[in-house]
């Protein structure tokens, strides 16, 4: 049987050649660390974890390539931004369609005395921006908030809710996990303090790669969570205080870091957009085929339905079946993979309307086709029509 990978909300698949040549390539002809090795290998592997940050802050827009921190994935770049920067007494808000990467370590500092309020979002997913400043209080430091749903794909208008912020005073985290790559971002025009992103999704790296970068004024404003040796400043036994050393204890992933390098350069050669365009044209050719089953009361599509302000992210819900039934035979009758169940953020299915039972998530990537879509829409009409 052939398999069809619609999970690249999950982690992109596949990912473009150069990205595991130049895993390879470091693993076989490098191998060695930054900043423990007084040798030419050890000097070539520092040039090149440069230019990955230089890469980063290029694509958004940072004011400068040493405020690029490299983590193991977003949600560690998550905790250590909200947990080194939120105190007992502040309060922040959030949007109501959070993954648990950004709620579950803010609801732990607030068993530790930090309050937040949800800014709520309509049954589509997308962010009710008139509501926001009714919701901010002479103690509210930040907005802490996702860039798109994981679920239904609905894009949150993060240049609005910045210009919200700087009008208050506010710092702006913001987490792309999903949209880095395939949407314009820029931390300037957006007012954006802490950027939180991850390697493998859109940006087509390798899994436990990512990172957050920091406005100048945000640096000593985060306590670091993790401390250690950063081979600089060996003498000290204090945390450093300059940038990157300052986050980025202990031996990076220097494969990963490669791998999401390869992946820059090659997000680098597309044309501008080429590659959203196209998943949004699957994304299309997929509502299309949804329509007839959902006028037909076979299934619900969760959020919009349409490609305007969204990316290639639909979560259906069956009348007919569960939706781990419905997945299971997807994957064993006819080789496509999705994902199902929460998706990791239950309040959001609380917003969308599909809670407790959850979704199948369709999620299409760049190496996707519309062969692949008719397929699927295929699958699922005899699915859930009993051929």
């Amino acid at each position: 049987m052939n398999q069809y990978y619609l999970d690249n909300a999950s982690t992109s698949f596949p990912k473009p050649a150069p990205v595991a040549d130049a895993v390879y390539q470091y693993m076989t002809g490098i191998g060695a660390n930054v900043n423990r090795g007084g040798y030419e290998s050890a000097y070539s592997a520092a040039e090149m974890v440069f230019e990955c940050r230089q890469l980063l802050a290029e694509l958004f827009g940072a004011e400068d390539c040493k405020n690029v921190v490299f983590t193991k994935n977003i949600t560690e770049s998550l905790n250590v931004v909200l947990k080194g920067f939120l105190k007992p007494g502040d309060h922040v808000l959030v949007s109501s369609m959070e993954h648990n990467a950004m709620m579950r370590p803010i609801v732990q500092l607030a068993k530790q005395g930090v309050e937040f309020d949800r800014m709520p979002c309509r049954e589509d997913g997308s962010l009710i921006v008139e509501e926001i400043e009714k919701l901010i209080r002479p103690n509210t430091r930040a907005i802490c908030m996702l860039h798109a749903s994981n679920i239904c794909g609905t894009v949150l208008p993060a240049p609005e809710v910045g210009a919200i912020c700087q009008k208050h005073g506010l710092k702006f985290i913001l987490d792309v996990a999903q949209t880095a790559g395939v949407t314009e971002i820029n931390m300037q025009t957006m007012h954006i303090d802490a950027l939180c992103f991850t390697g493998h999704k859109s940006l087509l790296g390798p899994q436990g790669i990512g990172g957050f970068i920091l406005k100048e004024d945000m640096i000593a404003q985060i306590e670091p969570l993790i401390s250690g040796g950063t081979g600089s400043i060996s003498h000290s036994e204090e945390v450093p205080e300059f940038m990157p050393d300052r986050f980025e204890p202990g031996t990076m992933n220097l494969p990963g870091i490669m791998g999401l390098r390869a992946a820059l350069l090659w997000h680098k050669e597309q044309p501008k957009g080429s590659v959203l365009a196209h998943e949004l044209q699957l994304t299309q050719a997929f509502l299309d085929g949804m329509k007839p089953l959902e006028e037909a009361g076979l299934i619900r599509i969760a959020g919009k339905k349409d490609c305007e302000d969204r990316l290639a992210v639909v979560s259906i819900q069956s009348t007919q079946t569960d939706p781990a039934e419905l997945a299971f035979r997807l994957d064993s009758e006819y080789g496509i993979m999705t994902r199902v169940g929460l998706h990791c953020a239950p309040n959001a299915h609380k917003t969308l309307g599909t809670y407790p039972e959850g979704t199948v998530r369709f999620s299409f990537g760049f190496a996707n086709t519309m062969e692949e879509i008719a397929y699927a829409v295929k699958a699922i009409g005899e699915i859930l029509n009993g051929n």
